[in-house]
């Protein structure tokens, strides 16, 4: 069993696992530690990572790339919107409001869910690291950003799940980072000390911000923060749209009408941000952009840095929030890690550095330390791997609010049942007081604190009907989880018959809040064992009309149902996995056909070949014109009509050229295989003269016999042999050589002697009196 940790990052993925006392980064077919987070539909299969992302250019129209950023989203998001001007496939509004993105695949318009585009993603990575681990995995730990909602998380699941992936755990970048930096530091060895380090996490499309608080055996998080649309893209935007507007005057060409344009200088300037991180200039150029046009460009560090100015200021916003929530200063702050694929442009540095009055550190892996720290969560969680004890405290970055059918429930200001910076997990049992079923809506209390467009809505829990009871109102005992995804489940409900002996006196409840109790129970009680919280429950409770009741009850469990808003259903879901099926039969079939078409090919080529030089004097005149004229034909139609056929009639063709080919081919294998042959049967029979030496004069004789026999033939086979041309089938074959050898070896003197070529020496003969 292997632990996997992936970090599924809007650009590129990485791949991290727990092997040989240690995490390794797998590396891709093309040896690459980062695979592309590209996803291509060709005319025929689909083209995954770094294939996908050769495969764009060609296919511009059916390639989706940055899927991260609209899993789990709505198609009217302004954010969204944006989102999709940058994609050049066809994408529409969904029933439940959400995308759906349409591609041409086998000559059909297909519809799929960034959910199921994500999927394919995942099945890809699962691939790759079964292909590298030669075993079968499921556990693993997925990263993914902090701002997450809860819609995004519950998406990445069922994604997961899809592809037959259980994810442990869905753990936030800047979490897995903070992990990957405190599990080998040796600084908090010291118990009582507490190290308070930023990590800043610049990626490709979103800036995060966490504060961690280190000390011996354990990492608390204390504050996240996001900047949910500033990330390297940004600056690599800032470039492309300079140079769009400087093209358009200089060569009167627009660059935003062109799909195969934008990608090539969009490509460049990346390339052309990452040489300006190391130079103070750098030159763009491309060939031949668009209308048959090269064009050449030029801009330095400083220009870069006043075109992006507003965007590095950005970066201010979410740094000093960060501060804020933890409560500290920057004097506070003992360490900078700067990390993400952002991170490396000169200006961020010094703007953090006068922030934070010190230089950011880059000790981390800026591209894999996500992965690395997944990896290590995921061997943390599994019972395989024994890991040293290290606790991780973290937190969701949103409040979550429950209201019931009668009104809010009130637990604590605004109604919020799980605070911002609630650990995760943790629990909480709310007891209600109902007759019958009834409804719990979960809700984000502040929508202040979610990325824009979000949603408040998460969930609606049903939780009833009440079988077997009939009566006034009783007593419903609700566990709420938020659990280590971070998503909140209502996984049980529990109604208590009570067998009440004295009289019990009930106050009018509030008109907009229900007579209720709550529970929390801590993080470390979360993992406690079932029992002892169910005792937890059952005993005696105050409501909040002031009533008490006896201990004596009864308790039947109520069924508990869930309505995600814009989730997919368990059939969606089923129906989502088969899709996925199809879609794997038909590459892996393509991929099938394209195996034996090179095999044709190449058996072509080569034929031909050894036809005029190794296998030349082997075949005669009318087989070598038969073979040419059949490879000429079968070349032809390759390039022809041939060019896209099935498995099938190249698996034909192949047959057809064997059949003319290996008579010629197994008359020169055997011309080696009978020299060798011969040696070993002469070797044979001297080694059976120089035991029959040694045997009685009867038992001597029938050896000798034998020998002289095989000899003889041999001798008479090779002379007739050589009589014959080499370009016919031979008389003798080494089969039959090797036929009379075995039969030498296994002739026997007597029912009591072993085959005389394991023959034990005439000492043990004489010892035993054998005759």
């Amino acid at each position: 069993m292997s632990v996997v940790g992936f970090d599924i990052g809007n650009e590129n993925c990485v791949i991290a696992v727990v092997k040989q006392r240690g995490i390794d980064v797998l590396l891709n077919d093309e040896s690459n530690r980062e695979t592309p987070s590209v996803v291509c539909f060709g005319d025929k299969q689909r083209f995954l990572g770094s294939s996908g992302s050769a495969h764009a250019m060609t296919h511009p129209k059916s390639t989706i790339s940055q899927v991260k950023r609209l899993i789990g989203r709505k198609f009217v998001d302004p954010d969204v919107e944006k989102e999709l001007k940058m994609l050049p496939v066809e994408t529409s509004e969904g029933p439940d409001g959400g995308i759906l993105i349409h591609l041409k695949y086998l000559k059909e318009t297909h519809t799929f869910t960034p959910v199921q585009i994500m999927s394919m993603l995942f099945a890809h990575l699962k691939t790759m690291t079964e292909k590298d681990l030669e075993t079968s995995i499921s556990d693993c730990v997925i990263g993914i950003p902090s701002y997450f909602t809860e819609l995004q998380r519950r998406a990445y699941l069922d994604a997961a799940k899809i592809v037959g992936l259980k994810p442990l755990r869905l753990i936030h970048d800047c979490t897995a980072t903070a992990l990957t930096y405190g599990m080998y530091k040796t600084d908090f060895l010291s118990a009582g000390s507490v190290f308070n380090v930023a990590f800043i996490d610049i990626g490709h499309c979103d800036t995060q911000v966490s504060i961690a608080a280190f000390e011996f055996g354990q990492m608390k998080i204390l504050s996240h923060t996001f900047d949910a649309s500033l990330g390297g893209r940004d600056f690599d935007e800032v470039l492309f749209s300079h140079f769009a507007i400087k093209f358009k005057e200089q060569y009167s060409i627009d660059v935003y009408s062109n799909a195969k344009a934008c990608i090539r200088l969009r490509a460049a300037c990346e390339k052309l941000k990452k040489v300006l991180s190391a130079n103070l200039e750098a030159p763009l150029n491309i060939e031949c952009l668009m209308d048959e046009k090269d064009v050449k460009g030029f801009i330095t560090r400083e220009e870069f840095e006043k075109l992006a100015s507003g965007l590095l200021e950005k970066i201010y916003i979410p740094c000093n929030k960060a501060l804020t929530d933890a409560g500290l200063t920057a004097e506070k702050i003992s360490s900078v890690e700067l990390v993400g694929s952002g991170s490396r442009i000169p200006a961020v540095a010094r703007l953090l550095t006068s922030l934070f009055k010190r230089e950011p550190s880059r000790k981390l892996n800026a591209s894999e330390c996500v992965a690395r720290g997944c990896a290590l969560q995921c061997a943390m969680l599994s019972p395989v791997y024994r890991v040293r004890e290290y606790e991780v405290l973290d937190y969701i970055p949103f409040s979550i609010g429950l209201s019931s059918d009668e009104g809010p429930i009130f637990a604590g200001s605004n109604g919020v049942l799980f605070p911002k910076s609630q650990p995760i997990p943790s629990i909480k049992f709310i007891t209600f007081q109902r007759a019958g079923l009834f409804h719990l809506e979960a809700f984000y209390a502040d929508p202040n604190e979610l990325p824009l467009g979000t949603s408040p809505k998460i969930s609606c829990f049903t939780i009833g009907p009440f079988h077997g009871y009939h009566g006034d109102k009783a007593r419903v005992k609700v566990r709420v989880q938020l659990n280590l995804h971070g998503i909140l489940m209502t996984e049980s409900a529990v109604l208590i018959k009570d067998h009440v002996g004295d009289s019990v006196t009930t106050g009018d409840n509030h008109s907009n809040s229900d007579a209720m109790d709550i529970d929390s129970i801590s993080e470390t009680d979360a993992n406690a064992d079932e029992d002892s919280v169910n005792k937890k429950c059952e005993s005696p409770r105050s409501f909040a009309d002031g009533t008490r009741k006896d201990k004596a009850n009864r308790r039947l469990d109520v069924p508990v149902s869930v309505n995600i808003y814009g989730g997919m259903t368990e059939a969606e879901i089923l129906e989502a996995h088969e899709k996925e099926l199809q879609l794997a039969q038909q590459d892996k079939t393509v991929e099938l056909t394209k195996d034996k078409k090179n095999s044709l090919e190449s058996y072509v080529y080569e034929m031909r070949n050894k036809l005029s030089s190794t296998y030349r004097s082997f075949a005669s005149e009318q087989e070598k014109d038969d073979i040419s004229r059949s490879l000429l034909e079968t070349e032809e139609w390759l390039y022809e009509d041939g060019d896209d056929e099935t498995e099938l009639a190249y698996s034909s063709k192949l047959e057809d050229l064997k059949k003319l080919v290996d008579p010629i081919e197994n008359r020169y294998k055997d011309e080696e295989g009978r020299t060798q042959a011969t040696r070993d049967l002469l070797k044979c029979i001297s080694d059976h003269h120089t035991f029959a030496n040694s045997l009685p004069p009867q038992d001597k004789e029938q050896i000798i016999n034998e020998c002289n026999k095989a000899e003889q033939w041999i001798k008479e086979k090779l002379q007739q042999q050589d009589s014959f041309p080499k370009n016919t089938d031979p008389i003798l074959w080494s089969s039959d050589i090797k036929n009379t050898t075995e039969e030498l070896n296994s002739y026997d003197a007597c029912p009591f002697c072993f085959p005389l070529q394991k023959c034990i020496i005439l000492v043990f003969y004489e010892s035993v009196g054998h005759k």
